[in-house]
């Protein structure tokens, strides 16, 4: 998760470089439709990088639950699933649904990045709109401490903000992965 997400903001530079379209030379609309497009092309990308680590998780999970139904399993780890896989089918038995995946995560990471990156300038102003100075006003001293203070401050729950809305992003995910 943490690799894919490091690979879309990466992505997403680069491809919005490509487009280089400018909110004060070009209308809005080639703005929000370069910063769309931009947005998909990142998740594409990053997809390719991560979608055999994900297929090979889902299935060590259909696995592990077969074999809770008293079957057998059928893999020892991640890495046999990448040598059965690839033994059976080749390079493109690990990238099954790759298409179906590709394209809807094009539509997400277009519209959550697109939408995110056309509206930063008109919604933040002033030093809001910079993300240094965002950073400048938080002081923690290191990870330790940014746990400490929200623990202190918000309570233990608090770290478990928003695992609901993970846990329900996840279940489409898995559909795909189906499909």
């Amino acid at each position: 998760m943490i690799l894919e997400s490091a690979l879309n903001f990466a992505f997403k530079d680069y491809f919005k470089s490509l487009f280089n379209f400018k909110k004060d030379r070009n209308p809005c609309w080639k703005v929000l439709g370069g910063n769309i497009a931009s947005g998909g092309f990142a998740g594409a990308s990053s997809l390719v990088f991560v979608f055999s680590l994900d297929y090979a998780r889902t299935r060590l999970a259909s696995d592990a639950k077969a074999a809770k139904k008293g079957g057998e399993r059928q893999f020892n780890g991640l890495i046999d699933v990448y040598k059965k896989t690839y033994a059976s089918y080749g390079i493109a038995g690990l990238h099954r649904g790759f298409p179906l995946s590709a394209a809807g995560i094009f539509v997400y990471c277009g519209l959550h990045f697109g939408m995110y990156d056309s509206l930063k300038p008109i919604l933040l102003t002033g030093s809001l709109q910079n993300d240094d100075d965002i950073w400048e006003a938080v002081k923690y001293k290191n990870t330790f401490d940014v746990f400490n203070q929200i623990v202190k401050k918000e309570g233990v729950k608090s770290l478990f903000k928003g695992g609901g809305a993970n846990i329900l992003k996840a279940v489409p995910g898995a559909g795909v992965h189906a499909g």
